[in-house]
């Protein structure tokens, strides 16, 4: 029997509340248990195993970061500002109430040397979206190499949200915004 929709997602809250924000390793099953108010036997009728539950969280929280980041692409009023959207996305999903002090999806990929295999893909899958999209973003500019370009983007998406563990009151993305302006200014030709 499939676990009720209502205990899933107190299941995946309580996921978001704890393991994104104390860590995988320092956040027990018990303590996921407790603040979702299910019994063990919920879980597991629901998930084979913890991994299995974050990677489920995992997906969630990208198909919500997809559309926070959708709806920043859409209210950009041209391709430059398009590219650069994916910081705005990030300050406007680290606002809400289910947004962690930085990336549940660098965090997944950084508690492990090998990490279990639902969380490796749920990391790969998030890394190979972050990829496509800008590459479609950058392809937009005119640029010799939009992949160049779009990877030097993530590259500084990565380090502003590292950043956020280091300095816990940084809310905007400015630095890295204007650090891949800069990117973007050297890629494109009268930029």
């Amino acid at each position: 029997m499939p676990v009720r929709k209502s205990s899933e997602d107190r299941l995946l809250d309580a996921v978001d509340d704890l393991v994104f924000s104390r860590g995988i390793e320092s956040t027990p099953v018990d303590a996921v248990l407790a603040r979702a108010g299910v019994s063990a036997a919920t879980l597991y009728r629901g998930f084979r195993s913890k991994e299995a539950l974050i990677a489920a969280a995992l997906e969630r929280r990208h198909e919500r970061w997809r559309e926070v980041w959708e709806r920043a692409i859409a209210a950009a009023p041209d391709d430059e500002e398009r590219l650069l959207a994916v910081f705005d996305a990030v300050d406007s999903f680290a606002r809400r109430r289910d947004g962690a002090r930085w990336c549940a999806f660098l965090g997944t990929a950084a508690e492990y040397a090998a990490p279990p295999a639902e969380l490796a893909d749920a990391v790969a899958r998030d890394t190979k979206y972050l990829r496509k999209r800008l590459r479609e973003l950058a392809s937009q500019l005119p640029c010799a190499d939009p992949n160049g370009l779009a990877e030097a983007v993530l590259v500084v998406l990565t380090g502003e949200l590292a950043m956020r563990l280091r300095d816990t009151r940084r809310r905007r993305s400015t630095v890295g915004r204007g650090i891949a302006k800069t990117v973007i200014a050297a890629a494109v030709p009268g930029s």
